[in-house]
């Protein structure tokens, strides 16, 4: 699968300083040793109705940690997945008459124009679930195999065969359930059953083992899964089995929305481990809720803000970036058109001001922005200085090279292209 175009990312004098970022597993910032690379995989979007601002705010949050990498002389091996196939996207398939598999690829197609619309680093692999069962079906068996797994026999209306990840059995010193999440079991429970878990399932051994191979079903696709029979992946090994195929073990973050920490991010980290026995990631990485008049944008409420759609009103694709920038990737906030307008009026001011900016004053604004991005990505507190140097009488550089300098620096590191 391809992503979409490359951005070109401008160079700029200097270096940062060494990051420091929140791990959700430890709930502690901590400094990632990348030793000249670095490696992330951020969880993508199920193609029933892309892209929302919720979307739009976690890819442009860990956008923002390719580009403090890159600026740091880091090579940066990104992978991103795309679930082009599992049960809401049938669902909507279903409900709207349409196949699919022309619901994935629209729904994709339209990510990959927001995604360059918001001048997102694309990722170096960009993998749908479908082009990777071949790759997830001899690691479901090697699991069974090992005692990890197990089959659950048919009941009424379900068939035999679907395949299950054994928690207990594949606990170690490595991971074990709560390891990445640190929820307790009832917390972890209550996410469960919220978030595409099937506890009340009759025939597991524990009620938040999560499925590997879901067997043919009537109705639904299918694929050979050899000795496992014709079915299809479960989600958390999708992304496990993608990130072992072109990530090294384990890689430097795994990234995504808050509420992936469980238990897609938790079994993930558990189906890699069971496998070869090492971790999966060394930090974990994620963002806050974005929301809509006082709830949770989501797919399942629709309430959703869509990138889209703001495009198709004439709404600058730049505005819609310095909202999300001028929000902390890690906190949770409500989408209000003011956000819009005010984004709208601080890109004027700051094109002014670029224009009106030596040169020795635009090194310390690029010094400024890297202290605040090495803070755990404080883009707030880098927009806040840039409201205030905006604020400043001008002092014209004839040359232009701090007009230069100020628009790469906000491109390269804040991905904001003003010109």
């Amino acid at each position: 699968m391809h992503a979409w175009s490359a951005p070109s990312i401008p160079s700029i004098p200097g270096t940062p300083p060494p990051l420091r970022i929140h791990d959700s597993s430890t709930r502690e910032l901590a400094t990632p040793v990348t030793r000249g690379q670095a490696s992330l995989y951020v969880c993508g979007i199920t193609p029933y109705d892309a892209t929302h601002m919720g979307h739009a705010a976690t890819y442009v949050a860990f956008d923002l940690l390719n580009r403090f990498w890159r600026d740091a002389g880091l090579e940066v091996d990104y992978v991103q997945n795309v679930t082009d196939v599992d049960d809401p996207l049938l669902e909507r398939a279903n409900a709207t008459g349409v196949d699919w598999r022309d619901l994935a690829e629209g729904q994709t197609d339209l990510f990959r124009g927001d995604m360059e619309a918001l001048n997102v680093i694309p990722p170096e692999h960009y993998v749908g679930a479908v082009e990777s069962v071949s790759w997830i079906v001899p690691v479901v068996e090697a699991l069974l195999d090992s005692g990890v797994a197990y089959r659950v026999p048919g009941t009424e209306g379900e068939p035999d065969g679907d395949v299950y990840f054994d928690s207990e059995a594949a606990a170690s010193d490595v991971w074990q359930l709560g390891s990445v999440s640190g929820y307790d079991r009832e917390t972890m429970a209550g996410y469960f059953a919220e978030r595409g878990g099937d506890p009340d399932r009759p025939g597991k051994k524990n009620a938040l083992d999560p499925l590997l191979w879901r067997v043919r079903r009537a109705g639904e696709p299918f694929w050979d899964g050899a000795c496992l029979g014709e079915g299809r992946p479960g989600w958390h090994i999708e992304c496990s089995v993608i990130a072992r195929r072109f990530l090294p073990a384990p890689f430097t973050v795994q990234g995504g929305g808050s509420d992936l920490v469980f238990p897609h991010h938790e079994f993930s980290a558990g189906h890699a481990t069971a496998s070869d026995g090492k971790p999966l990631a060394e930090h974990y990485v994620h963002t806050g809720m974005v929301g809509l008049d006082g709830e949770k944008m989501s797919k399942s409420l629709g309430n959703l803000v869509l990138v889209s759609k703001l495009r198709a009103a004439g709404e600058d694709p730049m505005a819609v970036r310095a909202v999300l920038v001028g929000q902390h990737y890690r906190s949770d906030w409500q989408w209000t058109p003011a956000l819009l307008e005010q984004a709208t009026a601080r890109l004027a001011a700051w094109r002014r001001q670029a224009a009106a900016t030596t040169r020795d004053r635009a090194i310390d604004l690029v010094t400024q922005l890297r202290r605040h991005l090495a803070d755990d990505l404080d883009s707030p507190g880098a927009l806040a200085v840039l409201d205030d140097w905006a604020g400043e009488a001008p002092a014209p550089d004839r040359t232009g090279e701090g007009e230069q300098l100020v628009l790469d620096a906000l491109d390269a590191l804040l991905g904001l292209k003003l010109r």
